[in-house]
């Protein structure tokens, strides 16, 4: 089994608060996250596909293609955009890492045809990144 990775970068802003809670509520689940006017975040989104390579071609999956799936399919969706306001797949969503990775997963999954896609990881920081492997 083969894994082939591709790491793409997107900026975006959101405000992490649940509408079922207080503001007081929303202040201690989500301190500083829950600014009304929202934060940003510079991404990286590691997308990861399994398998073997094709005999013909050595290619799991072409990086060029994987890069379009993930481009065309997620990132210009959320590149630049608050994620709360201008992302219709995650109108409603309270806009983790954790359910950014899921959305995300949720978006690419279906259009990848040569493998399977294995894993998404989203780093919201250097240091703190969430990684999901589709099974819910």
């Amino acid at each position: 089994m083969i894994f082939v990775t591709r790491k793409m970068h997107f900026s975006a802003s959101h405000r992490l608060f649940n509408p079922k809670y207080t503001d007081e509520e929303n202040d201690a689940v989500f301190d500083k996250c829950n600014n009304p006017n929202g934060h940003g975040h510079n991404y990286y989104l590691e997308v990861c596909v399994a398998g073997e390579p094709n005999p013909e071609t050595g290619y799991v999956i072409d990086l060029k293609i994987l890069k379009r799936i993930v481009k065309v399919n997620f990132i210009d969706f959320v590149d630049h955009k608050n994620l709360n306001l201008d992302v219709p797949f995650l109108r409603g969503v309270i806009p983790t890492a954790e359910n950014i990775a899921i959305a995300a997963w949720d978006q690419i999954e279906p259009h990848v045809t040569d493998g399977r896609l294995f894993s998404v990881t989203l780093y919201e920081t250097e240091n703190n990144f969430v990684e999901y492997k589709g099974n819910r």
